[in-house]
């Protein structure tokens, strides 16, 4: 039993040394929010670039990155266990994401977000025109009229903190907050009015996630859990304990050959999968090929180890001559990779410290001192020779975030077992990888889009536009850059978009609280519009 305590002791000061360190070396952070549902037209544009393109099943959001759902549209996101839902018409941004802050921006539309957990340091923050309103563990609607100057946040769990016209007032669980004007914040108390057609829809999804088998298998915190249970089985298979295995895969499927490449910074090249399952399994765990099929490895089940999101976990087969080997010629060369296998140390392309480095291969190295020591040059890998698990595409549809399926090319087993291993693409982005999707001409209306909001948390500076940083990216090889030279480009370049400074809710005048009795029956909020009947993914 002493033994065990110290364990978990040494275990514990580890994870606190780790994330003390890893903010320190200004590593990016651990977690993302994915986009896992689409249902109608949801516009997302890139906190680097001005357009707007299709949002993309499965890509992951980051500081910068704005939403924007179309008349009867609505999308789903999950960071970590938290999961936030977007209704019809709704302007969404995310002024900061890493591993302590979810910091939201609402300039107009229906917000659900409900947060199954929180570590103490955490903050999870929506910014509206009206307030800036904290939450904390529960369930919550805030909905804000950019035409009107109003919002309305409901609590159905948990407790809301709002801060606005130089006053700080909660709304308990059953009650709603009315919210009118900026610099005079009006506002009244009523209790919840009946359910609407965006709160029946939010409630379906969460109850889908409610009994979720692969919670037993991997934490809450993995992104992408939720989807497994629905697309494949889990099994005991020695000696990797308990694998998933997908099913409905057609003969000859290989991880990482259906759905394109992207550029995110600041992780890089990031793998955007089709299948709607297709997040957890290739930014966590590993792949191995068991009696002819392949499956998922996701690693020892810590609960005092959050998981840490990677771009990718593969491995780049390159040279000089490995695209005319192939059969490619014209010196167009080509990118192709293999899933690292279980066991295998994945080393991040992009710059991060040591201590990074262990963190992101705790559970899946047995021997921790092997993290530090290992080159990639001098590894075996046991998924460069199986059959298909390379996968190879033209370098044009490579940075040009082509479908991978329609655009492969065969290579020849040989080749592949003579050609170098690394662990980047090495290959800089275009603008076409940033955007990851066709340009669409929707985008909010520019009242929403510029809408200054109320701000509790300052977020990071915006990030710098990636006209700005191209050529430093294809001076660096195709490699992320570091905090340092990203800083030097933003103070030499302007930002990406000129959005209208915040508010702060100390600098306006004290708010008007008008208390009503809970007891009142309000009239319903917004009316929403009916969504579409047909998803796109469920």
């Amino acid at each position: 039993m002493l033994l065990k305590n110290k364990i978990s002791y040494l275990t514990s000061l580890l994870i606190l040394t780790a994330g003390a360190a890893m903010a320190q070396q200004a590593d990016p952070p651990s977690r993302v929010a994915r986009l896992n549902y689409l249902n109608g037209q949801v516009s997302f544009r890139p906190g680097s670039v001005e357009d707007w393109a299709a949002a993309t099943l499965n890509y992951p959001l980051t500081t910068g990155d704005h939403l924007w759902t179309d008349p009867g549209a609505q999308t789903e996101m999950h960071v970590g266990s938290t999961a936030i839902r977007m209704g019809s018409e709704t302007a969404l941004a995310f002024l900061n994401l890493d591993d302590r802050t979810v910091q939201l921006s609402l300039t107009d539309g229906s917000l659900n977000v409900h947060i199954r957990s929180m570590r103490p340091d955490e903050i999870c923050e929506v910014d509206t025109p009206n307030a800036s309103v904290t939450l904390h563990p529960g369930d919550y609607r805030i909905n804000v009229d950019g035409n009107k100057n109003a919002a309305f946040v409901i609590v159905n769990s948990g407790e809301a903190d709002v801060a606005g016209g130089g006053a700080n007032f909660p709304v308990s669980p059953r009650q709603m907050a009315q919210l009118t004007g900026t610099d005079r914040l009006s506002q009244e108390i009523t209790s919840v009015p009946p359910p609407d057609g965006f709160d029946q829809w939010c409630m379906d999804r969460e109850r889908r996630e409610a009994s979720m088998v692969s919670a037993r298998y991997v934490p809450r915190d993995m992104i992408g859990y939720e989807d497994l249970d629905a697309y494949g089985v889990w099994r005991n298979v020695p000696p990797y304990g308990w694998v998933w295995t997908p099913t409905n895969v057609p003969p000859g499927w290989a991880p990482y050959r259906e759905g394109h490449w992207a550029w995110v910074e600041p992780w890089g090249w990031t793998w955007i999968d089709d299948e709607p399952w297709g997040f957890a399994p290739f930014h966590y765990g590993r792949w191995a090929f068991v009696a002819g099929a392949w499956s998922w490895v996701p690693g020892r089940l810590d609960p005092a180890v959050r998981p840490v999101y990677a771009p990718a976990l593969v491995a780049f087969v390159g040279g000089p001559r490995f695209g005319v080997a192939i059969g490619v010629g014209g010196g167009a060369g080509m990118a192709a990779w293999f899933p690292l296998g279980p066991g295998e140390v994945y080393r991040p392309a992009y710059p991060v410290s040591a201590v990074y480095v262990r963190q992101i291969n705790i559970v899946h190295v047995t021997d921790v001192t092997v993290i530090n020591r290992v080159e990639v040059g001098n590894v075996h890998y046991v998924n460069q020779g199986v059959p298909g698990a390379v996968i190879a595409v033209p370098h044009d549809a490579f940075v040009g975030a082509r479908p991978v399926a329609a655009v492969a090319v065969r290579v020849d087993a040989r080749e592949v077992a003579g050609a170098p291993v690394m662990m980047t693409a090495a290959i800089p982005p275009q603008r076409a990888s940033v955007l990851a999707g066709p340009v669409r001409t929707v985008a909010p209306p520019a009242r929403f889009a510029e809408a200054r909001v109320m701000m509790k948390s300052t977020p990071p500076p915006p990030p710098v536009s990636f006209a700005a940083k191209q050529h430093a990216l294809e001076a660096n090889g195709g490699r992320p850059l570091d905090p340092a030279a990203m800083n030097s480009l933003r103070a030499s370049a302007p930002p990406a978009h000129n959005d209208r400074p915040a508010l702060r809710p100390e600098e306006t005048r004290p708010a008007t609280i008008a208390a009503k009795p809970v007891e009142r029956k309000p009239e319903p909020p917004r009316n929403e519009k009916k969504p579409n009947k047909k998803a796109t993914k469920k």
